[in-house]
């Protein structure tokens, strides 16, 4: 961060300055543990942590400013909402970035993919920051702003939404120079009335570009495509057509192998290239995170190079383990959606070539009164995707077990278990080498533990 004065995070944020502080900012938290010298604490009250409790170790640790909404006994800028005086923060914090040097800013989002493709442009563009993990909300983001300094060029922010007008109060924090906008989905769709209110809401992230920004959409997604007429200016990427196109794609072992063809006159042929990232899904993620370099002003032949050799960074996202005794482990259990899940099950037939494969699934969150009918629809899925094994784990994921059985999974082809320590006991009964196991569920469903405990070697 670059540093700024007390005086100046007040006036940013429109609070009182606690008497006598004169001290410099050289950084922001929201988790006293994290906390060094220099740095701004910030105090939110949670439902279950009130964060003014910890102010005493925050100091302790170096803070040299506390942003508050009630006073305390410590250097201090008082506000009337914490949250709130952040984005203000984040604001003015980038509009002074913005004055003194040149940075690009880009915003992604998309019901699947944004981390994914965050960790593309991570790896692919310079002097970037991007965020850590899944930092995409009215918290996250402003923080990750924040991280950035006089030698950021590239800030890469994702944005995402779970309800109407969250990405336009994110895009009024950090305007966008590059928009880009992956797929709809059913994410989240316990906060929409239909997947069409879903576009809206990802559409507000193109609304949110700066005046000659451009916006780089999914040409292959019906309800994404229609969002490069909201914007002056745009790229389309897409599988077969488009300004960024993949060609002849085919997959080895999970992985996506491509040519990518620049339109122009006349087009531009990059090379076939093979994705580091398992799943066939991640040409969108590719394609985008390329299209984006292009806006950028890299080389072509190198940001495709870049991009195709760039890894999984973001814990819990199609990781691929080989283990000494010859399980491979997908672990994809940081998040789900329908589309999701279904892209995991393709890689994982894929992956397992010929060995067994199995699935262990947990519950899709956040589906409202949609969850039934989506986990029946996996159910099926699994079956005739031929899956040799599905383990089911958790009541919220039972729907997949029964339509499982119902579509024609017999003896122990499929499994239903109540625990994590039970899917664990199961798993230790029947592996063997040459099995390849797939882990995904959303987050709150905690079966990324029986992940971390398969990639220990559990089994």
């Amino acid at each position: 961060m670059r540093p700024v004065t007390a005086q100046w995070v007040a006036n940013a944020v429109g609070g009182v300055l606690a008497a006598d502080v004169d001290a410099l900012v050289t950084g922001v938290e929201k988790d006293s543990r994290a906390i060094a010298p220099g740095h701004l604490y910030v105090a939110f009250v949670g439902e279950r942590v009130d964060g003014h409790d910890y102010v005493p170790q925050a100091v302790a640790a170096g803070a040299a400013l506390c942003l508050v909404s009630e006073p305390v006994d410590a250097p201090h800028v008082l506000v009337t909402d914490v949250q709130a005086a952040l984005g203000m923060l984040a604001r003015a914090y980038l509009a002074l970035l913005r004055s003194e040097g040149e940075l690009t800013v880009i915003g992604i989002t998309g019901s699947n993919g944004k981390t994914t493709t965050k960790d593309l442009l991570a790896q692919s563009l310079p002097d970037v920051v991007a965020p850590v993990g899944s930092f995409n909300n009215e918290i996250g983001m402003p923080l990750t702003v924040l991280r950035a300094g006089p030698s950021t060029r590239h800030l890469v922010l994702e944005m995402g939404a779970s309800g109407l007008g969250h990405i336009a109060y994110l895009t009024d924090i950090a305007p966008l120079d590059i928009a880009v906008a992956l797929t709809v989905g059913t994410a989240h769709m316990g906060e929409y009335a239909s997947p069409d209110d879903v576009a809206v809401a990802k559409s507000e992230i193109v609304k949110g570009l700066v005046p000659g920004g451009v916006a780089i959409v999914n040409g292959d997604d019906a309800r994404v495509a229609p969002m490069a007429a909201l914007a002056e200016r745009s790229v389309v990427f897409g599988v077969g057509h488009g300004d960024v196109a993949a060609r002849a794609v085919t997959t080895e072992r999970g992985r996506a192998s491509l040519e990518v063809v620049l339109a122009g006159e006349p087009p531009r042929e990059l090379p076939r290239r093979t994705l580091s990232l398992v799943g066939e899904h991640h040409v969108t993620n590719a394609l985008a995170a390329l299209a984006v370099c292009l806006e950028c002003g890299l080389d072509a032949d190198v940001a495709w190079r870049r991009v195709a050799a760039a890894r999984p960074v973001s814990a819990h996202r199609m990781a691929v383990t080989e283990r000494p005794d010859g399980v491979t482990v997908i672990d994809d259990a940081y998040n789900a959606s329908i589309e999701s899940v279904r892209a995991a099950l393709r890689a994982l037939k894929l992956v397992a070539e010929g060995g067994r494969s199995i699935a262990v699934l947990g519950a899709i969150l956040e589906l409202g009164d949609a969850s039934t009918e989506i986990h029946d629809s996996i159910g099926t899925d699994v079956v005739r995707l031929r899956i040799d094994r599905t383990i089911i784990v958790g009541e919220g994921a039972r729907a997949v077990y029964v339509a499982a059985v119902r579509e024609g999974s017999w003896g122990d082809e499929a499994a239903y278990v109540d625990t994590i320590a039970e899917a664990r006991a199961l798993l230790e009964e029947t592996l063997q080498p040459g099995d390849t196991v797939l882990v995904k569920a959303s987050h709150g469903s905690g079966l990324w533990e029986l992940a971390d405990q398969l990639v220990g070697g559990v089994g």
